[in-house]
């Protein structure tokens, strides 16, 4: 059996039952729908980012992380290109940022994706429950497209 490394991982983050903080999951879910016939597309939806995740970042071309954000108002949509943290010293191994994994599969299987974007949905609460805010809610169909697009363009390269 070969291997064919992936064109494009989609990798979500979150919790489905704290609020907000399942967008990602939720995004994830939507990303499978919407490429499960594209080939050379992975999604993968976690409740954290583990360093075992190094490896699959590590075999793919690009990667598209997605997750909720503390630091941005509820509802706002935000896209960065990520870079690699400049060390993996010191890191939690509990939860990593995109950062910290690029750098992850950097150090320790010596590969790096091509491309790497952040994709984040500020959150507006992370109480117990399954409901997302309305600013969520609203801002669901842009965060669609929006991955749609940046998963398009990864495809491009």
């Amino acid at each position: 059996m070969s291997f064919t490394k992936a064109r494009c991982l989609i990798l979500a983050c979150g919790n489905t039952l704290r609020g907000d903080d399942g967008v990602g999951p939720w995004l994830a879910e939507w990303a499978q729908q919407r490429f499960q016939a594209e080939a050379g597309v992975r999604v993968l939806s976690r409740q954290q980012w583990a360093p075992e995740l190094a490896d699959e970042i590590a075999r793919v071309e690009s990667v598209l992380f997605i997750d909720s954000s503390a630091e941005s108002s509820p509802g706002v949509i935000e896209t960065v290109a990520v870079q690699p943290a400049a060390t993996a010293e010191g890191l939690a191994t509990h939860h990593l940022d995109a950062a910290l994994l690029l750098a992850l599969g950097r150090d320790l299987c010596n590969s790096l994706p091509r491309n790497a974007q952040l994709l984040t949905i500020g959150a507006g609460t992370t109480e117990v429950g399954e409901e997302f805010s309305g600013a969520v809610k609203a801002a669901l169909p842009e965060a669609c497209r929006l991955l749609e697009e940046i998963v398009q363009h990864l495809l491009s390269f």
